[in-house]
């Protein structure tokens, strides 16, 4: 699977530090929605689908979670902790989050606007559509379940 990392530019001095997410330039597709997740409490799984159509992009403005992603390759984690790099979650990607620090502040930016019919939230039903022939689905041995 291509993890595929987006290194967002900061400016900044002694004042402090600012990034800009712009599409078509670090984000790379039309903006339709934003949206964040925070005060999340321990031991809490978030996620836990796939997106027929929608693509994200997902920065941790605060804080840190981990990403288990699966592309129908096999599962693979991921851990997100730099306001400074976005990690961009493609169509037909699974996805689950865990470990959520306790001052995570994860934000989110769409390519589309929500739409339930688009999530997948069978894992076994992922498999099958992403055409996963012969793949083993074992995100519980990456979860240590």
């Amino acid at each position: 699977m291509d993890i595929e990392r987006i290194p967002l530019q900061k400016h900044g001095d002694s004042r402090g530090m600012l990034i800009a997410l712009e599409q078509d330039r670090n984000v790379p597709f039309e903006i339709r929605r934003v949206y964040y997740l925070f005060a999340t409490k321990g031991g809490v799984h978030r996620g836990m689908h796939a997106h027929r159509n929608l693509n994200q992009l997902a920065v941790t403005v605060r804080g840190s979670v981990t990403f288990l992603l699966d592309d129908g390759s096999g599962p693979h984690e991921v851990v997100l902790d730099d306001p400074s790099q976005g990690l961009l979650l493609r169509r037909m990607v699974w996805r689950e989050m865990y470990d959520f620090s306790d001052d995570c502040v994860l934000m989110v930016l769409a390519d589309q606007f929500y739409d339930p019919a688009d999530y997948i939230t069978d894992y076994d039903l992922f498999l099958r559509e992403v055409a996963g022939a012969g793949h083993s689905g074992d995100r519980a041995a990456c979860l240590g379940r």
